[in-house]
C-alpha cells in the first residue's frame, strides 16, 4: 500500500508537468527506478480493466525511455536502476534503449547476462535468449525482476517444453500477484494447457482469468484460447463446468463466447456442443433472451441441416434476417439453405434414351458406397488458437509476451466464400452415377463438402 501511494504521487507529479516546459526537469529529477515503478503501477491498473490509463502508459513509456537513455554509468551502479532497465525492457520497452544503456553500465555478471538474454528476446532471437537465461532461477532474484524473467522464460519454453513453461508461469504469478505479469501468465497458461490436453489445468486457469482479468485489454487473446480449448477438450470438459466459467462473465461477453463456440462446434461437426452453445446464447440471462439473434439461429441450424427435422430447419433458416449477418455468415446461410433444399429435392428421373431396349426397371435402393466415394479431401483447416509471439515497440503497452493483440471477441468479418450452384459438377467427384438416387446422394455429399469448406474459411 505504501509503495502504491508513493507511486501514485509520482504519477501525479508527472501528469501535472507533462504538458509544460518543466516536464523535462521533473523527468530528470526522478531516478530511473521511480519512473519504471510508476509505469508498472499503470500497467497493473490496465490489466484490471482501467482502459483510461492507456494514454498514461504511453506517456510514461516515453518518459522512462528518455530517462534511461540519459542515465550514465554512475546511475546504473545503483542495482535498483539497472533492475528497472531490465523490467522496462520486459514491459514493452525499446530494445535499442536497453542495449545502449547496458553497454555503459557496470554491474554484476548475472545482471549483465540477464540483460543480454532480454536483448536477444526483444530482437527475436529466442534460441540465444533461452541459452543465456536458462540457468538463471527467477525465484532467486528480487521479486520485481524475477516475475518478469519467469514470464519471459515461460514464453520461450512454451513450444518445446510446455510442462516446464507452466511451472515458470506459476512462479511468475507467485512473485507478482494481481499485476499485468499475472494476467499474462494466466492467459498463456490457458493456451499451453490446451496444447497439453490438460482439461483440469485449462478449466482452472480459465476460471482464474475470468475472475480477475476479464476486462483486461488483452482479454481478446484469452477468448481465442478459451474457445479453441473448449472445442479441443470437449470430451473432457462438462457442460456444467463450461457454464460455471461463463457465468462469471457479463451477459454480453457470455453470449459472444457461446456464439463463437457454437460456430466452431458446427465447423467440427460437434452437434451436441453446438446445440448446447447455441441454446445458451439464445437463453440469455436475467430474463433478457437473445432468441432474435440471427447468429444463434444460424449456428444452431448448421449442425442439423441434414437431420430428420429438415423441414423445421428450413423454416428456421427462412426466418433469419440476413441483413443482420456479417458477409461471411450470409455465405454460410446461403450454403445451409442450398443443402436443405438438396436434401428434400426429389431424385431426377432417368432419361429414357439411356434405358436398354427391353430392360426391366429395377427397384431403386441407395448405394452408400457410391455416396461415400465423393472426394472430401483437401478441405481448408479450421481456424485454431492464434499463437502469441514476442515483439517489442516503444509504446506496445504491456509485457513483450503480451504484445500481439488478436481480434476482438465479437469480430466476425472475413471474405465470404462463393456458393457453388447446386447443379455445378465437381471436378474431383468422378463420373455421375446413372442411378437417380445415387446421383441425388452424391450431389448432397458435394454440398456437405462445400459447406465444410465455407465454414473452415469463414471468420471466427
Amino acid at each position: 500500500m505504501r509503495r502504491a501511494a508513493v507511486t501514485s504521487r509520482l504519477i501525479g507529479l508527472l501528469l501535472l508537468t507533462g504538458g509544460y516546459p518543466s516536464a523535462g526537469f521533473a523527468q530528470d529529477a526522478l531516478q530511473p527506478y521511480q519512473l519504471v515503478r510508476s509505469l508498472q503501477l499503470i500497467q497493473d491498473r490496465i490489466a484490471a480493466g482501467d482502459h483510461a490509463a492507456l494514454p498514461m502508459q504511453a506517456k510514461l513509456l516515453e518518459m522512462a525511455d528518455a530517462r534511461l537513455r540519459a542515465a550514465d554509468a554512475e546511475d546504473y551502479k545503483d542495482p535498483k536502476n539497472f533492475r528497472a532497465l531490465l523490467v522496462y525492457g520486459m514491459s514493452g520497452g525499446n530494445p535499442i534503449t536497453v542495449e545502449a544503456a547496458t553497454s555503459r553500465a557496470t554491474t554484476d555478471p548475472q545482471s549483465l547476462a540477464i540483460a543480454k538474454g532480454v536483448i536477444d528476446y526483444l530482437n527475436g532471437r529466442p534460441g540465444e535468449a533461452i541459452e543465456v537465461l536458462g540457468p538463471i532461477d527467477p525465484m532467486a532474484l528480487p521479486p520485481d525482476l524475477g516475475a518478469f524473467l519467469a514470464l519471459v522464460k515461460g514464453s520461450l519454453l512454451a513450444g518445446d517444453q510446455p510442462a516446464a513453461a507452466l511451472g515458470l508461469l506459476d512462479e511468475a504469478r507467485l512473485l507478482s500477484p494481481g499485476t499485468l505479469v499475472e494476467e499474462a501468465a494466466l492467459r498463456r497458461s490457458v493456451g499451453i494447457a490446451v496444447a497439453q490436453g490438460d482439461a483440469a489445468r485449462f478449466a482452472l486457469a480459465s476460471t482464474q482469468y475470468v475472475e480477475r482479468y476479464l476486462y483486461s485489454p488483452y482479454a481478446s487473446q484469452f477468448a481465442d484460447s478459451f474457445v479453441s480449448g473448449v472445442i479441443a477438450l470437449h470430451m473432457s470438459i462438462s457442460q456444467d463446468k463450461l457454464g460455471d466459467i461463463t457465468s462469471m462473465m457479463d451477459p454480453e461477453r457470455e453470449k459472444v463466447i457461446y456464439l463463437r463456440i457454437a460456430r466452431r462446434a458446427a465447423i467440427d461437426g460437434l452437434n451436441e456442443l453446438s446445440a448446447f452453445a447455441s441454446a445458451r446464447a439464445e437463453q440469455g440471462r436475467g430474463g433478457n433472451t437473445n432468441q432474435d439473434d440471427p447468429r444463434a439461429l444460424l449456428y444452431a441450424s448448421l449442425s442439423t441441416v441434414t437431420s430428420g427435422t429438415i423441414e423445421d430447419v428450413r423454416a428456421k433458416l427462412g426466418k433469419i434476417d440476413r441483413t443482420r449477418l456479417s458477409e461471411g455468415d450470409r455465405a454460410l446461410l446461403d450454403a445451409a439453405q442450398a443443402i436443405a433444399g438438396e436434401v428434400v429435392a426429389p431424385p431426377a428421373a432417368l432419361p429414357e434414351e439411356k434405358l436398354a431396349p427391353g430392360a426391366a426397371v429395377q427397384p431403386l435402393a441407395p448405394k452408400i458406397t457410391t455416396a461415400q466415394g465423393a472426394d472430401d479431401s483437401g478441405l481448408p483447416p479450421v481456424e485454431g488458437a492464434i499463437a502469441e509471439q514476442p515483439a517489442a515497440t516503444a509504446a506496445s503497452g504491456g509485457p513483450t509476451a503480451n504484445a500481439p493483440d488478436t481480434a476482438a471477441v465479437a469480430a466476425t468479418s472475413a471474405e465470404a466464400a462463393t456458393v457453388t450452384p447446386v447443379s455445378a459438377p465437381s471436378p474431383a467427384a468422378g463420373p455421375e452415377p446413372t442411378d437417380p438416387t445415387d446421383a441425388a446422394m452424391t450431389r448432397t455429399r458435394r454440398q456437405l463438402d462445400l459447406i465444410d469448406q465455407m465454414l473452415g474459411a469463414a471468420p471466427k
